[in-house]
Protein backbone atom coordinates (compact mmCIF):
# COMPACT_ATOMS: atom_id res chain seq x y z
CA UNK A 1 0.00 0.00 0.00
CA UNK A 2 1.29 2.84 -1.13
CA UNK A 3 2.32 6.37 1.73
CA UNK A 4 -0.95 8.58 0.72
CA UNK A 5 0.27 11.12 3.40
CA UNK A 6 4.39 12.07 4.19
CA UNK A 7 5.29 14.45 7.03
CA UNK A 8 8.29 16.83 6.48
CA UNK A 9 7.96 18.58 10.03
CA UNK A 10 10.85 17.91 12.46
CA UNK A 11 10.33 16.80 15.65
CA UNK A 12 8.37 19.20 18.26
CA UNK A 13 6.01 20.66 15.57
CA UNK A 14 3.07 18.95 16.74
CA UNK A 15 4.12 15.33 14.62
CA UNK A 16 2.88 13.16 17.36
CA UNK A 17 -0.64 15.34 17.23
CA UNK A 18 -0.75 14.90 13.51
CA UNK A 19 -0.05 11.15 13.63
CA UNK A 20 -3.36 10.71 15.65
CA UNK A 21 -5.32 13.08 14.24
CA UNK A 22 -4.34 11.12 11.06
CA UNK A 23 -5.55 8.13 12.34
CA UNK A 24 -8.64 9.57 13.75
CA UNK A 25 -9.58 10.67 10.35
CA UNK A 26 -9.43 7.13 8.97
CA UNK A 27 -5.90 6.83 7.46
CA UNK A 28 -5.24 4.22 9.25
CA UNK A 29 -1.40 3.56 10.87
CA UNK A 30 0.78 6.08 10.76
CA UNK A 31 4.30 5.49 11.12
CA UNK A 32 6.35 7.91 13.39
CA UNK A 33 9.53 7.43 15.55
CA UNK A 34 8.17 5.59 18.20
CA UNK A 35 7.23 2.78 15.64
CA UNK A 36 10.82 2.79 14.79
CA UNK A 37 12.27 2.42 18.49
CA UNK A 38 9.65 -0.45 18.89
CA UNK A 39 10.34 -2.22 15.69
CA UNK A 40 14.25 -1.32 15.08
CA UNK A 41 14.68 -3.51 12.09
CA UNK A 42 13.18 -0.64 9.89
CA UNK A 43 16.88 1.12 10.90
CA UNK A 44 18.16 -0.03 8.00
CA UNK A 45 16.24 1.80 5.27
CA UNK A 46 16.57 5.14 6.30
CA UNK A 47 20.69 4.52 6.44
CA UNK A 48 20.13 3.43 3.19
CA UNK A 49 18.26 6.50 2.09
CA UNK A 50 20.76 8.50 3.97
CA UNK A 51 24.03 6.47 1.55
CA UNK A 52 21.55 7.62 -1.25
CA UNK A 53 20.89 4.18 -1.92
CA UNK A 54 17.67 2.31 -3.21
CA UNK A 55 15.72 1.80 -0.51
CA UNK A 56 12.02 -0.27 -0.66
CA UNK A 57 10.10 1.94 1.04
CA UNK A 58 6.82 -0.59 0.13
CA UNK A 59 8.84 -2.76 2.59
CA UNK A 60 9.59 -0.49 5.38
CA UNK A 61 6.00 0.99 5.50
CA UNK A 62 3.89 -1.97 4.41
CA UNK A 63 0.97 -1.32 6.49
CA UNK A 64 0.36 2.14 7.15
CA UNK A 65 -1.12 4.80 5.18
CA UNK A 66 0.79 7.79 6.22
CA UNK A 67 4.24 8.65 7.93
CA UNK A 68 5.22 11.54 10.20
CA UNK A 69 8.45 12.77 12.13
CA UNK A 70 12.11 11.76 12.21
CA UNK A 71 13.70 10.27 10.39
CA UNK A 72 10.87 10.64 7.45
CA UNK A 73 10.70 14.15 7.79
CA UNK A 74 14.63 14.42 6.35
CA UNK A 75 14.20 12.24 3.75
CA UNK A 76 10.85 13.64 2.34
CA UNK A 77 12.45 14.41 -1.32
CA UNK A 78 13.29 10.78 -1.67
CA UNK A 79 10.11 9.91 -0.37
CA UNK A 80 7.63 12.36 -2.49
CA UNK A 81 10.09 10.76 -5.62
CA UNK A 82 9.13 7.62 -4.45
CA UNK A 83 5.40 8.12 -3.70
CA UNK A 84 4.63 11.60 -6.04
CA UNK A 85 0.75 11.04 -5.55
CA UNK A 86 1.19 11.70 -2.27
CA UNK A 87 0.31 14.73 -0.12
CA UNK A 88 2.77 16.23 2.09
CA UNK A 89 1.60 17.78 5.57
CA UNK A 90 4.86 20.25 6.74
CA UNK A 91 3.85 20.64 10.15
CA UNK A 92 5.86 24.20 11.89
CA UNK A 93 5.67 26.05 15.14
CA UNK A 94 7.61 28.77 16.37
CA UNK A 95 11.39 29.37 16.31
CA UNK A 96 11.42 30.40 19.79
CA UNK A 97 9.02 28.06 21.20
CA UNK A 98 9.79 25.23 18.97
CA UNK A 99 13.82 25.53 19.98
CA UNK A 100 12.97 25.56 24.13
CA UNK A 101 10.95 22.95 23.56
CA UNK A 102 13.57 20.65 21.07
CA UNK A 103 16.07 21.52 24.19
CA UNK A 104 14.17 19.65 26.66
CA UNK A 105 13.57 16.32 25.01
CA UNK A 106 14.79 15.10 21.59
CA UNK A 107 18.72 17.37 21.79
CA UNK A 108 17.99 16.47 25.78
CA UNK A 109 17.00 12.61 24.32
CA UNK A 110 20.37 12.78 21.54
CA UNK A 111 23.20 13.75 24.39
CA UNK A 112 25.53 10.78 24.48
CA UNK A 113 26.74 10.08 28.18
CA UNK A 114 23.30 11.18 30.27
CA UNK A 115 21.51 9.31 32.44
CA UNK A 116 19.10 7.87 30.18
CA UNK A 117 21.71 6.09 28.58
CA UNK A 118 23.18 4.57 31.88
CA UNK A 119 19.61 3.35 32.40
CA UNK A 120 19.38 1.78 29.52
CA UNK A 121 22.41 -0.25 29.67
CA UNK A 122 21.58 -1.22 32.59
CA UNK A 123 18.60 -3.41 31.33
CA UNK A 124 21.16 -4.66 28.47
CA UNK A 125 22.04 -7.88 29.91
CA UNK A 126 18.53 -8.67 30.33
CA UNK A 127 16.71 -7.36 27.54
CA UNK A 128 16.49 -7.63 24.13
CA UNK A 129 14.52 -5.39 22.54
CA UNK A 130 16.77 -2.64 24.88
CA UNK A 131 20.05 -4.01 23.69
CA UNK A 132 17.70 -3.63 20.07
CA UNK A 133 17.47 -0.10 20.25
CA UNK A 134 20.22 1.67 20.67
CA UNK A 135 21.35 1.68 17.10
CA UNK A 136 18.69 3.44 17.09
CA UNK A 137 19.26 5.58 20.01
CA UNK A 138 22.72 6.27 18.06
CA UNK A 139 21.24 6.94 14.70
CA UNK A 140 18.84 9.77 16.60
CA UNK A 141 21.72 11.95 17.77
CA UNK A 142 23.63 11.39 14.50
CA UNK A 143 20.80 12.97 12.68
CA UNK A 144 19.89 15.74 14.87
CA UNK A 145 23.78 16.40 14.23
CA UNK A 146 23.73 16.22 10.53
CA UNK A 147 20.48 18.05 10.64
CA UNK A 148 21.17 21.21 13.04
CA UNK A 149 25.34 20.63 13.93
CA UNK A 150 26.93 18.85 16.28
CA UNK A 151 26.30 22.38 18.95
CA UNK A 152 22.66 21.99 20.21
CA UNK A 153 23.30 24.93 22.24
CA UNK A 154 24.29 27.27 19.44
CA UNK A 155 20.66 28.72 19.22
CA UNK A 156 20.93 30.86 16.40
CA UNK A 157 22.53 27.98 13.89
CA UNK A 158 20.08 25.64 15.05
CA UNK A 159 16.68 27.95 14.23
CA UNK A 160 18.34 29.00 11.44
CA UNK A 161 18.64 25.10 10.22
CA UNK A 162 15.43 24.60 11.62
CA UNK A 163 13.85 27.39 8.92
CA UNK A 164 16.04 26.46 6.07
CA UNK A 165 14.52 23.21 6.37
CA UNK A 166 10.71 24.85 5.82
CA UNK A 167 11.99 26.76 3.08
CA UNK A 168 13.21 23.35 1.65
CA UNK A 169 9.93 21.88 1.98
CA UNK A 170 8.04 24.69 0.26
CA UNK A 171 10.65 24.98 -2.62
CA UNK A 172 10.66 21.16 -3.16
CA UNK A 173 6.98 20.03 -2.87
CA UNK A 174 3.86 21.05 -5.44
CA UNK A 175 1.26 23.95 -4.27
CA UNK A 176 -1.56 21.37 -4.88
CA UNK A 177 0.25 18.52 -2.82
CA UNK A 178 1.82 20.91 0.17
CA UNK A 179 -0.50 22.08 3.50
CA UNK A 180 1.63 24.00 5.85
CA UNK A 181 -0.06 23.49 9.15
CA UNK A 182 0.59 24.56 12.30
CA UNK A 183 -1.58 21.95 15.25
CA UNK A 184 -2.78 25.19 16.89
CA UNK A 185 -5.63 25.90 13.86
CA UNK A 186 -6.95 22.19 14.85
CA UNK A 187 -9.07 20.16 12.31
CA UNK A 188 -10.26 22.86 9.93
CA UNK A 189 -6.99 23.50 7.78
CA UNK A 190 -5.63 19.78 7.71
CA UNK A 191 -9.32 18.36 6.63
CA UNK A 192 -10.23 20.68 4.20
CA UNK A 193 -6.21 19.84 2.78
CA UNK A 194 -7.29 16.25 2.80
CA UNK A 195 -10.98 16.65 1.53
CA UNK A 196 -12.80 14.98 4.76
CA UNK A 197 -14.88 16.31 7.52
CA UNK A 198 -14.24 17.52 10.84
CA UNK A 199 -14.54 15.52 13.51
CA UNK A 200 -16.59 16.83 16.57
CA UNK A 201 -13.81 15.28 18.41
CA UNK A 202 -10.96 17.64 19.77
CA UNK A 203 -7.78 18.05 18.05
CA UNK A 204 -5.33 15.74 19.59
CA UNK A 205 -2.73 17.42 21.80
CA UNK A 206 0.00 14.68 22.40
CA UNK A 207 3.50 14.57 23.58
CA UNK A 208 4.36 17.06 26.17
CA UNK A 209 7.52 17.28 27.47
CA UNK A 210 6.42 14.87 30.41
CA UNK A 211 5.46 12.67 28.08
CA UNK A 212 8.14 12.70 25.86
CA UNK A 213 10.86 11.86 28.68
CA UNK A 214 8.66 9.03 30.18
CA UNK A 215 8.84 7.68 26.35
CA UNK A 216 12.06 7.20 26.21
CA UNK A 217 12.19 5.94 29.60
CA UNK A 218 10.22 3.19 28.71
CA UNK A 219 12.27 2.31 25.38
CA UNK A 220 15.00 2.58 27.28
CA UNK A 221 13.96 -0.76 29.85
CA UNK A 222 13.09 -3.03 26.50
CA UNK A 223 9.16 -2.27 27.17
CA UNK A 224 7.02 -1.58 24.64
CA UNK A 225 4.41 1.76 24.07
CA UNK A 226 0.86 1.96 23.97
CA UNK A 227 0.33 2.97 20.64
CA UNK A 228 -3.21 2.69 20.59
CA UNK A 229 -4.64 5.23 18.02
CA UNK A 230 -7.30 6.66 20.44
CA UNK A 231 -6.75 10.01 21.70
Amino acid sequence: MPLKIIGSGLGRTGTHSLKLALEHLGYGKCYHMVELFQRPQGLKYFKQAERNEQVNWDELFEGYASAVDYPVARYFKKLFKFYPDAKVIHTVRDSEIWYQSASETIFWASKPYSLRILKLAVHLPFSREARRRIPVLLYNRKLSELEFGKNLKDKKKVIERFNYHTKEVIASIPQEQLLVFNAEDGWKPLCEFLNVPVPSDPFPKSNTREEFINNVYTIGSGKFLNTNTSY
